[in-house]
């Protein structure tokens, strides 16, 4: 009985782990635009799983992005800073490729796109 209690009160908060995470990715912007990663589009998937680690499915603004090397270790290195993640990976996509479609409102309206 007291193995189940234990187990329960270290059960994942999956919501509150995402904001965290969201918060680190809003805290992370493209050198070239300035706007965060999160609001930009970038960030595809966060997915979570129980053992706490973390994966991250990501894209840049164009495969010869001069920060194709650097902005996701800087993901991966920030995310890990949350407390319990146990490991992070951030793997780069260009499927779908990114267009200003995918940037939020908020973003268009920093860049003066509205």
């Amino acid at each position: 009985m007291v193995e189940k209690t234990k187990t329960m009160e270290q059960e994942i908060d999956t919501n509150e782990l995402g904001e965290s995470i969201v918060r680190i990715l809003k805290g992370i912007y493209d050198p070239e635009i300035p706007v965060d990663i999160y609001e930009l589009g970038l960030i595809y998937d966060v997915m979570v799983n129980t053992d706490y680690e973390v994966k991250i499915l990501m894209t840049l603004t164009s495969p010869n992005c001069p920060v194709a090397e650097s902005l996701p270790r800087e993901v991966e290195e920030k995310v890990k800073t949350i407390e319990h993640i146990k490991d992070v990976e951030v793997e780069i996509t260009f499927d779908p490729p990114w267009s200003k479609d995918l940037m939020s409102e908020e973003a268009k309206l920093e860049l003066g796109m509205l």
